[in-house]
C-alpha cells in the first residue's frame, strides 16, 4: 500500500503568530497533516513555493454571482479562484428573482453543480408578506443561512422586510438553526434623503453619501440587534461601514447575543475622497465614509472586533454605472478577485497586527459562522485541502482587462499592489496556477452546513 501523500506543499505557514517554513501534506481531498520545518514528507508530487505564504482557502461570505445574469456562477467563481477564494457564500437576490422557495433554491443548487469552479454555499431569503413560513424547508434543502434587508432596494429582486413582520421572520429563521444576514439601512430616512438630493444635487457623487448618513446605518443596526435579541436569532450584520456600528455589535455580543459582523475591502481601502474622484463607479450601499471611519475600521479589525471581511462582489456592467445622476446608477462593485490581495497586502505592508486578523476574518470565522467550520477555513488535518499560496512581495498593478469577472471593470483600476495570489487549490486540486484559472466549471461543489 502506497503511504505517500498525494501532494506536499512547502512554504511559510503561521505557527504561534510567526511565519515559519513548513509543509502541508494532502491525501485525496483532505489535508493529511501540517508540520513545521522541511520534513520531506514522502509524496507523489511536491510544490515548493519558497518564501511565499501557505494560507487556508478564503471564504468570501458575500458574493452576488447572479444579481446581473451576465456574470453568472462560472465567471464569479473563476474570479474567486484567481483571488484565493475557495468557497463563496452566494447571495439570494438574483436577477431573475429571489431565492425564496425550495424550488428556486434547488434550481440554483443545480446551477452550482454544473457551473462552479470553486465550492459554493447558498443563502436563501424569505419574501415579504409571510414568506418566513418557508424558512424551514429552504434550510432543509441545504441553505447555509438566510439574508434579509431592512432597506427596499428592489421590490421584486431585493425587497425589504418591514418592521411589522421582522420579529416573525427572525423567529422563523432562528427555529431553523441557521444564521440570518441583515442589510442594515434605515428605509424611511434614506428614501426621504434620496428624494431631496435627487432634486438638489443629482450630479454630485457625494450626494449619495449624504443620502445615507451614518445614522441611517447605526439606527438600522440597532433595529436588527434588538429584534434578533427578542427573536433569539443568530445574527450576521452585512457590510458595515462605521466604527460605531462595530462598537454597537460588540456591546450586544458582550451582552450575550449570538451576533457577528462583516466589513468589506472597499470600506478599508477607499473613502469619501475616492467617491469624489471615481464617482458612480464606487457608488456602494452603505456608502464610502470619511477617512476617520476607514481608519477606525482598521483599528477594530486589528483588535479582533471585526469578525468577517468579505467582498460584497456586485458585478454590474459599466453601462449600469455610467449615468449622469448618481442616483440612477446601480450600487456595488466587483471585488471577489481583488479582496484578499488588496486587503492582506495593505496589512502586510504596514507590518500591522491586523495580518492575522485579516486572514482569520476571510477564512476560519466565515466558515464557522455559516456552518462550514468542520471542513473549511483552516490549514489543519482533516480539513478540505483548500490552500492559497500568497506571495507578500509580488508587485502587480490592477488591470480590469486581466480580471475574470464579466463586469469588465474594477474600482481599483491602475492601483499598484504588493502581495499576490500565485496558486489556489480546492480540495487538493489546483484551480489557479498563478497565470490561468485551470479549474473547470462543475469542478466546484455545493456545500452545506455540517451543523444546525
Amino acid at each position: 500500500m502506497d503511504k505517500r501523500a498525494d501532494l506536499v506543499l512547502s512554504g511559510r505557514i503561521s505557527i504561534g503568530g510567526q511565519w515559519r517554513h513548513g509543509e502541508v501534506a494532502i491525501t485525496g481531498e483532505r489535508i493529511d497533516h501540517v508540520v513545521e520545518g522541511r520534513a520531506e514528507t514522502p509524496a507523489k508530487h511536491r510544490i515548493d513555493v519558497g518564501e511565499a505564504l501557505l494560507l487556508p482557502g478564503m471564504i468570501d461570505a458575500h458574493v452576488h454571482s447572479r444579481s446581473h445574469l451576465a456574470e453568472g456562477i462560472t465567471a464569479a467563481t473563476r474570479a474567486a479562484a484567481a483571488g484565493g477564494v475557495t468557497t463563496i457564500v452566494e447571495m439570494p437576490f438574483d436577477g431573475d428573482g429571489p431565492i425564496d422557495s425550495v424550488e428556486r433554491f434547488e434550481a440554483k443548487r443545480e446551477l452550482v453543480a454544473a457551473e462552479a469552479v470553486v465550492d459554493v454555499a447558498l443563502l436563501g431569503t424569505v419574501a415579504p408578506g409571510g414568506g418566513w413560513s418557508r424558512a424551514e424547508e429552504i434550510a432543509a434543502a441545504g441553505a447555509c443561512g438566510f439574508k434579509i434587508s431592512l432597506f427596499d432596494t428592489d421590490r421584486r429582486r431585493f425587497p425589504r422586510i418591514s418592521d411589522a413582520e421582522l420579529i416573525d421572520a427572525l423567529t422563523a429563521i432562528a427555529d431553523t438553526g441557521r444564521t440570518v444576514c441583515v442589510h442594515a439601512e434605515n428605509n424611511e430616512m434614506v428614501k426621504a434623503l434620496i428624494a431631496r438630493y435627487r432634486d438638489e444635487a443629482p450630479r454630485d457623487p457625494l450626494a449619495h453619501c449624504r443620502s445615507r448618513p451614518p445614522a441611517s446605518e447605526s439606527m438600522a443596526v440597532l433595529t436588527a440587534l434588538e429584534a434578533a435579541s427578542y427573536a433569539g436569532a443568530q445574527l450576521h450584520l452585512c457590510h458595515l461601514s462605521l466604527p460605531r456600528s462595530v462598537d454597537l455589535v460588540r456591546w450586544y455580543a458582550q451582552d450575550g447575543l449570538n451576533v457577528t459582523l462583516e466589513t468589506c475591502p472597499h470600506y478599508l481601502l477607499l473613502d469619501e475622497a475616492d467617491m469624489v474622484e471615481l464617482g458612480s463607479r464606487v457608488k456602494i450601499n452603505p456608502p464610502l465614509r470619511a477617512k476617520t471611519a476607514r481608519e477606525g475600521l482598521w483599528e477594530r479589525l486589528a483588535e479582533g472586533s471585526v469578525d468577517v471581511v468579505s467582498s460584497d462582489h456586485a458585478p454590474w456592467p459599466v453601462q449600469l454605472k455610467s449615468h449622469e445622476s448618481i442616483f440612477d446608477n446601480h450600487s456595488g462593485a466587483p471585488g471577489v478577485e481583488t479582496g484578499l490581495p488588496l486587503t492582506l497586502g495593505a496589512a502586510w505592508a504596514d507590518g500591522a497586527e491586523s495580518v492575522a486578523q485579516v486572514i482569520d476574518a476571510m477564512s476560519r470565522r466565515p466558515a464557522e459562522r455559516f456552518g462550514l467550520g468542520e471542513r473549511k477555513g483552516q490549514l489543519a488535518a482533516g480539513f478540505d485541502a483548500d490552500v492559497v499560496v500568497f506571495d507578500p512581495d509580488r508587485r502587480w498593478r490592477v488591470a480590469a482587462a486581466e480580471l475574470r469577472s464579466n463586469a469588465g471593470w474594477s474600482p481599483y483600476e491602475g492601483r499598484s499592489v504588493t502581495g499576490r495570489v500565485t496558486k489556489t487549490l480546492v480540495r487538493g486540486r489546483v484551480v489557479y496556477d498563478g497565470v490561468d484559472v485551470v479549474g473547470e466549471p462543475g469542478g466546484g461543489r455545493f456545500v452545506s452546513p455540517t451543523r444546525g
